[in-house]
């Protein structure tokens, strides 16, 4: 009887916190593109694992309030754990997602996926989506067979933050368990607690609670590229202490266009990848250095054979406080265009340090 109560008081309370129309004022429209990932996943009763069973329209269905904050409209992209994802379903994605926003009644779109790339999938459209309207990733810790799945709040804070006036000029955000990331920083930090999503030292840009938006800080910057038809081949590549370099050559020997290069500390590397690292700059093949290090960035601070100042004196592109991952791609785009230079990617990267 104590839990009827409370649930009949929380649901009454999100009756008067979500915004309400006026009459004849028209609820905002709202795309939500689902692709898959823990949100859209169920347990499977005869191995006990999670596994993709729940659809984009089932995802709404779990969030009868979604009604009250917004006209809300579903495509399916797919339905894939995003540990699965590639980098061309997400040029798809930014595809679908720029021609939803094109539509002067849409007021911007919600993107459900998998938390294991998400951080990447929302960089990427943060990089091809030339809409100023907001898009948010968000996504789930806890499946839906669990106890408390947290992916409804998710999506109802997600839709309100699309609505929310307050959120404009953010790009692309990744929102989970109320708090709003930046695509450019936000990393995963807890490989199962629903509090995975942080942004380190650069702060989160706001706070969704009790039905609204609180903004902490603006996005970063903004960096666009067209769309491409097609995505060259970019290696990510983390040094290890004994790294002969040899791996690094085969990359290179297997038609890898551009190279990200994982050192240590502030992007430092030892003499024999130094040497491999040479080889490939001499080949015409771009490389960006970025560190294993979990902030800070890489900086041109060492100059011994393979430290940051080093490599960036034989031709290498410091790659900041952008992640390897997220260096990786945005490295593939700007290979992409027909004007690239070295010079240009490294404007791309050299910023804020």
């Amino acid at each position: 009887m104590r839990s009827y109560v409370l649930v009949t008081i929380f649901l009454l309370s999100l009756w008067f916190i979500l915004p309400v129309p006026l009459p004849g004022e028209e609820l905002p429209l709202v795309w939500i593109v689902s692709t898959g990932g823990t949100i859209a996943e169920r347990i499977n009763p005869a191995t006990g694992a999670a596994v993709p069973a729940v659809t984009g329209a089932d995802l709404i269905k779990a969030v009868p309030d979604l009604a009250k904050a917004a006209r809300i409209k579903v495509f399916a992209l797919c339905n894939i754990d995003s540990s699965h994802m590639t980098p061309e379903i997400w040029r798809k994605l930014a595809v679908k997602v720029n021609e939803l926003l094109a539509d002067p009644e849409v007021k911007g779109v919600v993107v459900t996926h998998g938390t294991d790339t998400m951080a990447e999938g929302a960089f990427f459209l943060e990089l091809t989506v030339d809409s100023p309207k907001p898009v948010v990733f968000v996504g789930a810790m806890r499946n839906a067979s669990e106890l408390s799945p947290d992916g409804p709040a998710n999506i109802m804070n997600a839709v309100l933050q699309v609505c929310s006036e307050k959120s404009a000029g953010w790009g692309v955000t990744v929102t989970l368990n109320s708090y709003v990331n930046s695509a450019w920083y936000v990393k995963k930090t807890e490989s199962t607690n629903p509090q995975t999503f942080t942004s380190g030292p650069h702060g989160y840009l706001g706070y969704v609670i009790m039905g609204k938006v609180e903004q902490f800080n603006d996005q970063p910057r903004s960096l666009k590229f067209p769309v491409p038809d097609k995505l060259p081949t970019v290696i990510p590549y983390s040094v290890f202490a004994g790294d002969d370099g040899s791996l690094i050559r085969k990359a290179v020997a297997d038609g890898a266009k551009g190279l990200v290069i994982e050192g240590v500390g502030a992007g430092n590397v030892n003499p024999e990848v130094a040497a491999a690292i040479k080889e490939a700059l001499e080949k015409k093949i771009p490389v960006v250095i970025t560190t294993r290090v979990e902030w800070g960035g890489v900086v041109p601070a060492y100059g011994d054979v393979g430290g940051g100042e080093y490599l960036e004196k034989i031709g290498c592109v410091l790659g900041g406080e952008i992640d390897t991952h997220k260096a990786r791609l945005l490295l593939m785009l700007a290979l992409a265009q027909p004007d690239f230079t070295n010079e240009k990617l490294k404007s791309y990267f050299q910023y804020d340090i």
